[in-house]
């Protein structure tokens, strides 16, 4: 019995402490820049374990108001356009990838930029229930304690865009030898079209599939409405 005892004790003080640091950390997050997330340190440790890479890491934390008005247009037509409007979740396209995972050997993801900013600022990546259960559990917390404006700030800043890049002034930099505030419609539409697969392709170098890409966002951005917040 005195075991039992102990080991709920445990349990309820490292559940006490989880909500704790986690509310604390989000909370934090909604006025400091994010230093450095998970997925940084595990690219680093890779590029550490393969002898023919070198150890990089190019990131520049800017505000949204020092950012293009494209790279918001260009993230938001690309990755979730229903950002400005849905809690965290968009239900629809979740069924939507469901049932088309069903039937197709391919994955079809859903996540929202929510979700997303919350799995690369607390978490790993993996396709595990407990990862996506966590990934939950954060994308609540930035949607109840961050604004629209700071979580879209937050997922440009840290999102990988290339081989040790993150944000959109390293990728603006890197990329096309310029600040994120200068980019051009095409230039931020290149950089949301290669997102999905940034180690693979690269704005600089489009491929034919890239370049259709594009064109695709540059269309989407056109039909969404304004996002302003800053900028």
């Amino acid at each position: 019995m005195k075991v039992i005892r102990w080991i709920g004790k445990f349990l309820w003080k490292s559940a006490l402490w989880f909500f704790g640091l986690s509310i604390g950390l989000v909370i934090l997050y909604r006025f400091v820049p994010v230093p450095i997330t998970p997925l940084m340190v595990i690219r680093l440790v890779e590029q550490g374990l393969d002898p023919e890479k070198e150890l990089r890491l190019v990131k520049d934390w800017v505000p949204i108001s020092e950012m293009s008005k494209h790279a918001p247009q260009a993230v938001v037509a690309s990755e979730d356009q229903t950002f400005m409007k849905h809690n965290g979740f968009d239900f629809k396209s979740m069924k939507k990838a469901w049932e088309s995972n069903k039937t197709n050997n391919r994955v079809r993801g859903a996540s929202t930029i929510s979700q997303q900013t919350a799995k690369n600022v607390f978490l790993w990546p993996s396709r595990s229930y407990i990862r996506k259960g966590f990934e939950a559990y954060f994308t609540v917390l930035i949607e109840i304690f961050w604004s629209k404006e700071r979580i879209l700030e937050v997922y440009l800043n840290v999102i990988e865009m290339g081989d040790g890049v993150y944000g959109i002034q390293a990728a603006s930099q890197t990329f096309f030898d310029k600040d994120a505030a200068k980019l051009s419609k095409g230039q931020a539409a290149l950089i949301a079209a290669v997102l999905p697969n940034p180690r693979r392709w690269s704005p600089a170098r489009p491929t034919s599939y890239i370049q259709g890409r594009k064109s695709w966002i540059m269309r989407q951005m056109s039909n969404l409405s304004p996002i302003g917040f800053g900028i």
